[in-house]
């Protein structure tokens, strides 16, 4: 059975644990599709989308059966028209289920052919979130254990502007 799947998410920006999942994802499905959010709720992002798409492209170009793209509004619309029939969700901690069996529950009434798959990243990424890593930049501190080198190197771009000096 040929299964397309979609992973979700605004990758703002994308980490070392959301590529642990998206190559999870890459061996258990025909196609997947990395699909970053343009309009994240309740979220200001630090790379725009076309920048958040530009990354995620660059660090899983590796994966010859996953596509980047982006989408606005909602998740349910853009998973019919994509024709997929999974979602993947990652999930790092416990204190993440709640909200994601939540969505998992408004996505099944919404779209109820189109199922959620719950993934987990490898241990060692378990406690890495991007709003971690963007505050970590922002601060000036080291995220390279935490992202792909193309992506520190982007951080450390977007941050020279923001750092302070003492005289």
């Amino acid at each position: 059975m040929k299964v397309k799947a979609i992973y979700p998410g605004t990758f703002d920006p994308i980490t070392n644990g959301h590529i642990d999942i998206a190559k999870r994802a890459a061996v258990l499905f025909e196609h997947v599709i990395v699909a970053i959010s343009a309009n994240p709720s309740n979220k200001i992002p630090r790379f725009s989308l076309e920048q958040r798409v530009e990354l995620a492209n660059l660090v899983l170009a590796d994966l010859n059966n996953i596509t980047v793209c982006s989408f606005n509004g909602l998740l349910a619309n853009f998973a019919k028209q994509c024709d997929v029939q999974v979602i993947i969700r990652g999930l790092r901690a416990v204190s993440d289920f709640e909200y994601e069996f939540q969505m998992a529950g408004m996505n099944r009434t919404l779209i109820p052919d189109i199922e959620t798959i719950f993934l987990t990243p490898a241990t060692k990424y378990t406690f890495i979130s991007s709003s971690l890593v963007r505050e970590i930049a922002a601060l000036g501190g080291n995220v390279d254990e935490f992202v792909h080198p193309q992506v520190s190197a982007a951080l450390r771009t977007i941050n020279k502007r923001n750092l302070s000096y003492c005289s």
